[in-house]
């Protein structure tokens, strides 16, 4: 559940708003939603990198790669816009993971429920 609210609300706000909002949008749903750390930074990690890759791919696919084959010249990975596509991905991915994280952490540490132990 907590994933496919991070993946609607990042896809959505991608279009129209600045890149960081998907960090507020993983925080409160993490805060109001997440359950545990594992499970929000997963969650939010895969919905952001889901999400993040298949609008560069919508943005991507009608120009023909040809801005981003030109962008990944100027970084010291090989020839190919997939490359590109891979490491945008993982940085939103982990900006996603983290702010969720932060959200759960954050409802927990303010929470009445004690924190379980770790085993």
């Amino acid at each position: 559940m907590l994933f496919l609210i991070i993946l609607i609300l990042s896809f959505a706000s991608g279009y129209f708003l600045p890149w960081w909002v998907v960090a507020i949008a993983a925080f409160l749903a993490a805060m109001f939603i997440g359950r545990t750390p594992g499970q929000s930074f997963w969650s939010g990690f895969a919905a952001i990198f889901i999400g993040w890759t298949v609008l560069a791919l919508f943005k991507s696919i009608p120009n023909d790669h040809v801005l981003a084959s030109r962008v990944v010249q100027l970084f010291p990975l090989p020839n190919n816009w997939i490359w590109l596509l891979l490491v945008t991905a993982v940085i939103g991915g982990l900006v996603g993971g983290m702010s969720a994280l932060s959200g759960v952490l954050l409802k927990r540490a303010f929470g009445k429920e004690p924190p379980k132990a770790a085993m």
